[in-house]
């Protein structure tokens, strides 16, 4: 949660990987087959057209960053919460609702930090990479106790 709070104090300039990606990706590998991909998120297009290149990448980098930490939050309350009470389910419904609460104050955070822009949506994909992580966690709790019996 500090590693989300403090990347949240930082300015989309800050966190901007367009330079290294511009390095490391020079040759724009899978640009022909990436070419086709257009789809709308928080009332923009995202494409190769619309973003260039190198921010489309970066586009997916971000949001598979969100969904990431959030799946890391998601399933570290799930598992921390689950040494103390063993009730799965609302273990998991708990874990769930607190990373999805800490995602919208990060959101609100974003806010107040100039050069960046709160998103209901990224609130909507951090919560789904948290239910990720609760689903993954339960259906590995119940394999164990099928195998059990």
């Amino acid at each position: 949660m500090a590693v989300l709070f403090y990347s949240s104090s930082q300015t989309y300039e800050q966190q901007s990987q367009v330079g290294s990606l511009g390095k490391l990706l020079s040759n724009h590998p899978f640009e022909e087959q990436l070419k086709g991909i257009s789809f709308g998120y928080a009332g923009s297009e995202v494409s190769m057209e619309a973003k260039g290149y190198i921010k489309f990448i970066e586009f997916f980098i971000r949001k598979g960053a969100h969904f990431g930490t959030y799946f890391l939050l998601g399933g570290s309350w799930f598992i921390g919460l689950n040494m103390k009470v063993k009730q799965p389910l609302l273990i998991g419904v708990v874990a769930w609702l607190a990373a999805t609460g800490y995602a919208g104050l990060d959101e609100y955070h974003q806010m107040l930090t100039g050069g960046r822009t709160p998103l209901f949506q990224d609130v909507m994909l951090d919560s789904i990479g948290a239910l990720t992580a609760v689903v993954f966690c339960l259906v590995v709790i119940g394999v164990k106790k099928i195998r059990k019996k």
